[in-house]
């Protein structure tokens, strides 16, 4: 059990045995953070959960900023934590929106190769969603047309699995069914502080001067998630470096030019698919995104800078890395994010009749993306075990349609690590 012993000059909370305030922190109340807590209480009834945000309410940064696609699991590589739980979590979330009133439309998309060099991309990607068990259809330029009246390729994929949904109210519903189970969320609880104890467990300050005792720690912070693995004592193998995600909507009165979910072919090389057209849950229609770096974890435009932030990214070696090997696919999307007709005609590939008025700018997000030292990009879930812990170190897209597995996964591990101690 643990009691603090803080003095004014420590910077941690240190530690020696009493009681515990609960079984496991979670730090961080998006919607992965949220789905682990649900999941615990679910496992194992009984169970003290309280989940640690640092904002006024949860979901307001990746899981709040994203496009809202439920994705069917295609492109990822057969085997992988994102294959497995994406398909698997398509599904659920269906069923978990519709159980719980929350919108959503299962609604297909289409990926659309618009030159003749794309289609062996396309093919080997029809082949990838095969081999991962997704119900798909090969289509020509008249079948492309039929379902998708303005937009134009050689040929095109449509999976029928992929929908939309409103994330935010996922993770609201989340946080609701987790309390009514025991669980407490806490928000403005930013952790400033982490003390470990082999043998004992974990001590967490916040900024209010909160400290909390728990057996266990989950780490899924999003954007901060090395940095708190580190106020843990860790060191974890990737650092995040922020990328924006910029988007535009189409004008009301040229939404009709998009039915559904339209989407590029994307390039393997990357982690991000592309500018492509969404229709909401709202009915509007968002395109995008345009990857740049960010110059903060929350750096949603560019007068957002964080200097100490943006001093650790240009400090791992990987960012320079990333900058030597893939300079020209970033100049591309630097000079779309800074020219407005340079986006639009990146978006005519696939919508033709665009132009510059039909685009209005709309709500930017960042995505948390690990990067390990030697520059290569993390392309699935990353979790990170030590003594006391659990590190999610990168929860890339399709995090918010896999949240109810990857809940389940991160409580499990959760609790094999308490019977241990317990043994």
């Amino acid at each position: 059990m643990m009691e603090d012993v803080v003095s004014e000059n420590d910077d941690k909370p240190t530690a020696r045995p009493r009681r515990y305030d609960c079984d496991v922190l979670v730090v961080g109340g998006g919607i992965v953070g949220l789905s682990t807590a649900y999941a615990l209480t679910r496992a194992r009834p009984g169970v003290r959960v309280v989940v640690l945000e640092k904002e006024a309410r949860p979901a307001l940064h990746q899981t709040g900023r994203n496009s809202g696609v439920i994705h069917s699991g295609i492109y990822y590589r057969p085997g992988s934590l994102k294959a497995r739980f994406a398909a698997q979590g398509a599904a659920e979330m269906v069923k978990f929106c519709a159980e719980h009133d929350i919108p959503h439309e299962v609604t297909g998309k289409l990926i659309v190769a618009t030159e003749r060099d794309e289609l062996p991309r396309l093919h080997a990607l029809a082949q990838r969603g095969r081999e991962n068990g997704i119900p798909l259809r090969e289509l020509g330029p008249a079948q492309i047309t039929e379902r998708e009246p303005h937009v134009t390729g050689q040929a095109a994929i449509h999976v029928a699995t992929t929908g939309i949904c409103d994330y935010p109210a996922v993770a609201a519903a989340l946080a609701r069914l987790a309390c009514d189970a025991g669980a407490e969320v806490r928000y403005a609880s930013r952790v400033t502080a982490i003390d470990r104890r082999d043998g004992v467990g974990v001590a967490v300050r916040t900024a209010s001067g909160a400290v909390l005792r728990a057996r266990a720690l989950v780490n899924c912070a999003g954007l901060h998630s090395d940095s708190v693995a580190r106020l843990a004592g860790d060191a974890p193998p990737a650092r995040i470096v922020p990328f924006r995600g910029e988007y535009y909507e189409l004008v009301p009165s040229s939404a009709d030019l998009v039915r559904g979910l339209v989407y590029p072919v994307p390039d393997p090389a990357f982690p991000f698919l592309g500018v492509h057209l969404t229709r909401g849950i709202d009915g509007g229609v968002h395109i995008g995104p345009n990857a740049v770096p960010a110059l903060a974890r929350e750096g949603y435009d560019w007068r957002t800078a964080h200097p100490r932030e943006l001093a650790a990214t240009l400090a791992w070696p990987g960012s320079w890395r990333i900058a030597r090997r893939h300079w020209r696919y970033g100049s591309g999307e630097l000079h779309r994010s800074l020219s407005k007709a340079a986006f639009t005609t990146a978006v005519r590939r696939l919508l033709p009749e665009i132009t510059e008025e039909d685009l209005r700018p709309a709500p930017a997000g960042v995505r948390a993306q690990a990067v390990l030292r030697d520059g290569t990009l993390v392309d699935d879930f990353l979790i990170d075990e030590a003594p006391h812990t659990v590190h999610v170190l990168n929860a890339p897209s399709p995090a918010a349609t896999a949240s109810l597995p990857i809940g389940r996964e991160i409580a499990g591990r959760v609790l094999a690590g308490l019977a241990t101690l317990a043994g």
